[in-house]
C-alpha cells in the first residue's frame, strides 16, 4: 500500500505520511512510535500489557522494511535505488484498487492472527485503549476516532481525495478479515424451536442429526400456556435439513435461528482452541 499513498489508519497510516513526505524508512519510523507508547500504555494500562505486544511490533517492523528486499532478492530482481519503487517489488504499478484489496486482507489476516494469540501489534490500539480507560467512551469508537484522524492527516498532507476513499476501503477490508480470522469460516447456526410436536422434533435431533440441546420449559404470551422450546445448535449443512424435518413434523412450528459465530464445546470446537 506504502507506494500508493493509502493510509490504513494505524501507526503504519502516519510512517506511510512520512515516507513520502521525508523519506523515513516505514517500520524503523513505526517502531519509534511504537515504543513511547507501548510503555505509555504500560504505565497507564499495567504491566499486563504484555511482552508478546513488544515482540510483535519490533518483527513488523523489522519485516516492514526488510520483506520488500526479501522478495526482489528471491524474484532475482535488482535492487532500485527509489525507495517507493522498492516498496513495489510485485510491480502493481498503477492497479491501486489491487493494492488496497490485498494489501488489506494481508493486513487484516495478520493483525487477526495477532489478536487470535490475545496479542497485539501496539500502535493506535495501545491509544484506542488509554483514550478509552480516560474518556470511557466505547473502544472500538475510539479506535475508529483514531483512526479517521490519521487518514485526515493522510488527505491534508496529499491533498487527494483518492487518498481517504482508498484508506476506507482498506480499513472496511481489514475488519472484515479481522473478523473472519477470529470468528471462523463456519457459521454455524442456533436453533429456537417451539412446537405442539416437540417430542418428535427432539427425537429426530438426537437420533438422525446426533445432536444435543436443551429442552427450555416456557409460557405462552397470548394465552399463558405451558410450553417447551428446544435450543439445539447445528452447522450450516444441517440447517436446511433439520429446517426441512420441522416443517414435515410440525408445519405450524415457530423457529427462530440465528447464527452462532463460535460454538465451543462437545460436538464443535475444543473449548481451550486459539
Amino acid at each position: 500500500m506504502a507506494p500508493y499513498k493509502i493510509v490504513p489508519g494505524g501507526i503504519y497510516g502516519i510512517t506511510i505520511v512520512l515516507q513520502h513526505k521525508w523519506g523515513f524508512p516505514i517500520g524503523m519510523a513505526a517502531l519509534c512510535f511504537n515504543l513511547p507508547l507501548s510503555l505509555l500504555g504500560m504505565r497507564v494500562l499495567g504491566a499486563g500489557f504484555g511482552l508478546k505486544t513488544f515482540i510483535c511490533f519490533i518483527l513488523v517492523a523489522v519485516f516492514s522494511d526488510s520483506l520488500p528486499t526479501i522478495l526482489l532478492m528471491l524474484m532475482g530482481e535488482p535492487i532500485p535505488t527509489d525507495p517507493m519503487v522498492a516498496l513495489d517489488p510485485f510491480k502493481l504499478g498503477d492497479e491501486v484498487l489491487l493494492a488496497c484489496i490485498f494489501g488489506g486482507v494481508v493486513m487484516g489476516t495478520g493483525v487477526g492472527m495477532i489478536m487470535k494469540t490475545r496479542a497485539s501489534s501496539g500502535g493506535t490500539d495501545v491509544l484506542a485503549n488509554i483514550l478509552h480507560k480516560w474518556t470511557h467512551r466505547s473502544l472500538g469508537q475510539m479506535q475508529m476516532s483514531v483512526d479517521f484522524v490519521i487518514v485526515l492527516f493522510g488527505f491534508l498532507m496529499f491533498q487527494d481525495w483518492k487518498v481517504p476513499m482508498y484508506s476506507w476501503l482498506v480499513i472496511f477490508l481489514m475488519g472484515k478479515t479481522i473478523d473472519m480470522i477470529l470468528q471462523g469460516f463456519d457459521s454455524e447456526k442456533s436453533f429456537f424451536i417451539i412446537s405442539d410436536k416437540i417430542e418428535e422434533i427432539r427425537t429426530y435431533i438426537l437420533n438422525d442429526l446426533h445432536r444435543g440441546g436443551s429442552i427450555v420449559p416456557i409460557q405462552g404470551m397470548y394465552n399463558r400456556s405451558d410450553k417447551e422450546m428446544i435450543m439445539t445448535m447445528v452447522n450450516r449443512r444441517q440447517m436446511v435439513t433439520l429446517q426441512q424435518a420441522i416443517y414435515k413434523i410440525d408445519p405450524n412450528a415457530f423457529v427462530t435461528i440465528f447464527d452462532a459465530n463460535q460454538i465451543l464445546g462437545k460436538g464443535f470446537k475444543r473449548l481451550d482452541a486459539e
